[in-house]
């Protein structure tokens, strides 16, 4: 997999980009990572055997609380946009609440321009031109509102202390608990609360990938009731619980660790 920094104008806005080739079949557990993506599959799209579906070739991949399989057949080559946890309405002009717990396909959405690019996308001649043809459209989408910096300020907070309230976060904003609730499910994809409990998980994802195995610890420094609260959280994210995940596979938090910088 190679990791792509978007150009500076779009970095309040767009994580980083990767692609991937590959010609050998895979399973691989994906967890909620607390970011969305767009998908662009040049080649055989991935399939999800818990919604027993594959991917469309140009796919919007929402907020999910639930681990997932990602399989391929060995014929892929994908080109991905991760976005902030708040900003990729601001392109398609559709709120992200309307693909919660969901990967819908972008055509779906009647988006002429996004259309309009991905077709340019599987026409160009490989990752890096691809890239550079979804820049030039991310660049004329660029509309950042009150709200945004709103909910981006309430999210950095989320992110450095999981255990705060819903009510800190709304006064962090300058909103009422109501209209932060509102705003934030529209732009996030996902109510407040059920959006700490990701950023929970990935924070602990992050403590055990920088080597914490002390549990009643971890639960401490995310925002965990108990470290039995931790634990029955961490299964119900991942399917596992943390010393089963750290069996199965290295821990890797995406929210937590920007592999472009």
């Amino acid at each position: 997999m190679k990791v792509v920094r978007p150009r500076e104008q779009l970095r309040p806005y767009v994580r980083y980009y990767w692609m991937l080739t590959s010609d050998e079949a895979f399973s691989v557990l994906t967890f909620p990572i607390g970011c969305p993506q767009i998908i662009f599959h040049r080649k055989t799209p991935l399939y999800i055997p818990e919604i027993n579906r594959s991917q469309s070739r140009l796919t919007i991949s929402g907020q999910v609380n639930f681990a997932a399989h990602i399989q391929s057949d060995g014929n892929l080559e994908m080109i991905v946009a991760v976005f902030y946890p708040h900003t990729i309405g601001m392109f398609i002009d559709t709120p992200p609440s309307a693909f919660y717990n969901q990967e819908i396909s972008g055509y779906d959405i009647s988006n002429r321009q996004l259309d309009e690019t991905a077709a340019k996308i599987f026409d160009s001649q490989g990752g890096h031109a691809a890239i550079a043809i979804l820049e030039n459209w991310l660049l004329t989408r660029i509309s950042p509102t009150l709200n945004h910096r709103r909910i981006s300020g309430s999210i950095d907070l989320l992110m450095r202390d999981p255990a705060i309230s819903v009510y800190g976060l709304a006064d962090t904003a300058c909103l009422s608990l109501k209209q932060y609730a509102r705003i934030f499910r529209e732009q996030v994809g996902m109510n407040p609360k059920e959006y700490a409990r990701v950023v929970r998980f990935q924070k602990a994802l992050w403590m055990l990938q920088r080597g914490a195995r002390n549990f009643a610890g971890i639960s401490a420094e995310c925002g965990y009731a108990d470290q039995s609260h931790f634990i029955r959280e961490f299964k119900a994210m991942s399917g596992l619980t943390p010393k089963s995940l750290l069996n199965h596979c290295t821990p890797y938090s995406d929210l937590f660790t920007n592999p472009s910088v």
